[in-house]
């Protein structure tokens, strides 16, 4: 393979899809698995990045926005209350929880399941270190 490839179950998580998917997408030709010589399947990391640009280049943007963060996201779960609702996603590997009205969460019909974009716009950005 010449590049370090990736298990198939890390390669999934990365581009938030099943390992059925990516064993699909080989069987279509839109991906190439190399096998360790134990039979392991391998995804090469420049595959990897190829998909995930391509998934970003087709992630839906439903509106102008001056947020320029945002993720292509499945909601997992929706707490809603009296007034305000905790809605959680996943946007690829990445768990995102939003605290939002529970008017919006009745508007926009979330609940599990739901497709949506996420944006995300801070004032701040801490960078840490991981540790070692």
């Amino acid at each position: 393979m010449g590049e370090e490839g990736l298990r198939i179950g890390q390669a999934a998580a990365l581009l938030g899809i099943s390992v059925d998917t990516l064993r699909r997408w080989e069987d279509d030709g839109r991906v190439t698995l190399d096998r360790t010589p134990g039979g392991q399947r391998l995804v090469s990391v420049s595959q990897v990045q190829r998909l995930l640009t391509d998934r970003r280049r087709s992630a839906r943007v439903i509106t102008a926005s001056s947020a320029r963060n945002q993720l292509d996201a499945i909601v997992t779960k929706v707490v809603r209350g009296e007034a305000a609702a905790t809605v959680e996603m996943q946007a690829g590997p990445y768990r995102l929880v939003a605290l939002t009205t529970a008017e919006s969460v009745d508007e926009l019909e979330l609940d599990a399941g739901t497709h949506v974009v996420a944006s995300v716009k801070a004032t701040s950005v801490v960078v840490s270190l991981p540790k070692e």
